[in-house]
């Protein structure tokens, strides 16, 4: 349930909004899977569920989800690859939004980049980056080895793996490692897997004997859990701080929307006014990724809010919402 509702539906809203025959296939199958699962334990909204969704709609349902075969695995279908791709990008994006509270900026702030290890970063395809970015509002998910100089290295030795090849040399081949340009070692195990040390004339160490620590400078908010850095770039342009201004009027559009009583794909027209330059160049400029957002069919600027408009004091911003 938690990967459905709080992931997959989440991320896939605006695929559901454009009527997307894959989209609505997979969460149509899901539901299907979900429901018998969870009839004997909420036997009633379960065969609501069923009712409304698959006997309606199914020719050959059973009449009953209790009367239903219980669901049985397709292990042709499970790509482990994918499952550890999918559960590493989850991973990213948990620790994407403790770097976010850490440093105390808001989800609707749009930030440049977040840089990830360059490990993870290789198992993540394109449209898993694309997942990640949007999830954590950034410009672009970069590797920390793309970052050039924000990044300082530290190097230790991986005293467990050192020690089935070193014995009682552990010790020395650790603080070789340790004196070692923590930058150049990362860069060669990057590249070869290997790396040579300064001990005993010098010795050959591998990517597993080594542990290498990744963490930008000043300017970034910085997570390290269970082995998995992220860390944000903070810096805020001009036009992320407008684009953020932005998304706090999707935000208030869409809780308008909602007191409202309007239906998720009800069509709305938008009626505004502030008295905040900063505020209006916004709208103006990002008013087509609003509109798409909250499903307006117009955003007109007033000279003046009327009488029964709704005013946001904080935001400085004035708006009628009309159903379409």
């Amino acid at each position: 349930m938690d990967h459905l509702s709080n992931w997959y539906v989440r991320r896939s809203r605006r695929r559901f909004w454009d009527g997307e025959p894959a989209a609505l296939a997979t969460l149509h199958e899901t539901l299907d899977a979900v429901t018998r699962l969870m009839a004997p334990l909420a036997p009633f909204v379960t065969e609501r569920v069923w009712q409304d969704l698959f006997v309606a709609a199914v020719p050959d349902a059973p009449a009953s989800v209790h009367l239903a075969q219980w669901p049985t695995v397709d292990a042709a279908a499970i790509d482990p690859g994918l499952n550890a791709a999918m559960d590493l990008a989850r991973r990213l994006v948990e620790l994407g939004r403790g770097a976010r509270a850490e440093a105390r900026v808001k989800t609707r702030q749009p930030l440049s980049r977040v840089l990830v290890p360059s490990s993870s970063h290789a198992r993540l395809t394109p449209e898993l980056l694309a997942e990640i970015a949007a999830e954590l509002n950034v410009g672009a998910v970069e590797s920390f080895a793309s970052a050039g100089d924000v990044v300082d290295y530290s190097a230790k030795g991986n005293f467990r793996a050192l020690g089935k090849r070193f014995g009682k040399d552990t010790a020395k081949v650790a603080q070789a490692i340790a004196d070692a340009d923590a930058a150049a070692l990362a860069s060669a195990l990057a590249a070869t897997g290997e790396a040579s040390v300064d001990y005993a004339g010098g010795t050959t160490v591998t990517a597993d004997e080594v542990l290498i620590s990744e963490r930008p400078r000043e300017g970034w908010s910085v997570v390290n859990e269970q082995g998995e850095t992220v860390a944000l770039d903070l810096h805020i342009t001009p036009a992320l701080a407008q684009a953020g201004l932005a998304r706090d009027v999707v935000r208030l559009l869409q809780e308008t929307r909602k007191s409202s009583g309007f239906q998720v794909s009800d069509r709305i027209n938008v009626g505004w006014h502030t008295a905040d330059a900063a505020l209006a160049d916004a709208i103006r400029t990002h008013g087509v990724q609003i509109a798409d957002e909250v499903l307006a069919l117009s955003l007109t600027e007033a000279d003046a809010a009327g009488a029964d408009w709704l005013t946001d004091a904080d935001l400085g911003l004035s708006l009628q919402v009309l159903k379409a």
